[in-house]
């Protein structure tokens, strides 16, 4: 689900990170089926890098439920996908499946953070002390702005945020602007037609 120019800027910033030793841990909110994450995974195990912790922040059931900021047509897609326990087959991969698919890459598991919930329910319960990169692609308004609360500040100078849906989403985009109009003014660069990348 993510498109070339996505997976490039994602390769392009663990990269600069290596290069650049900035300290921290990788950190992906929404991950489907963890496809980004094995993009990093592999990249830092090709570079002889398996010390860092990888999170991925996920419901693993589906797309939760969007708000009065996400927009018509979200609500009315959302409804088309929910299931009667509440989840969503929007975007659905377990748990399970997604650990697995992270496996594959050879990865130290012990390094590998599977943070099961609502993000608004996870974080700050479940965060890391320092971040390199974040990658956030929870699509709905709530969720981005919470992410930006809490993990924007735990992110290191000159370390990388990638928000893959400000351009596809109008809550995302709302979250996005509002934070950094209540917080100082950052230069998003465009990856793609939704992809936005900034180095703090």
């Amino acid at each position: 689900m993510v498109e070339i120019e996505r997976c490039h800027a994602l390769y392009t910033s663990v990269k600069y990170i290596l290069k650049n030793n900035i300290s921290g841990d990788f950190v992906e909110c929404g991950v489907w089926k963890g496809g980004s994450s094995m993009l990093v995974a592999l990249l830092l195990k090709t570079e002889n890098v398996v010390d860092r912790k990888i999170y991925l922040y996920d419901t693993f059931a589906g797309m939760t439920e969007p708000g009065d900021n996400d927009g018509e047509k979200e609500k009315i897609e959302w409804e088309k996908n929910k299931k009667d326990d509440g989840g969503s087959n929007w975007c659905l991969a377990t748990y399970e499946e997604t650990l697995a698919n992270m496996q594959t890459t050879g990865y130290p598991t012990e390094n590998i953070k599977l943070v099961k919930g609502k993000v608004e329910d996870t974080i700050p319960g479940t965060m890391p002390d320092k971040i390199a990169m974040l990658r956030l692609d929870t699509d709905w308004y709530e969720s981005t702005k919470h992410e930006l609360t809490h993990l924007f500040p735990l992110l290191e100078k000159s370390g990388v945020l990638i928000i893959d849906d400000y351009g596809a989403w109008q809550g995302a985009r709302k979250a996005v602007d509002e934070y950094f109009a209540e917080n100082g003014p950052s230069f998003l660069n465009r990856i793609d037609s939704t992809g936005r990348l900034l180095v703090k």
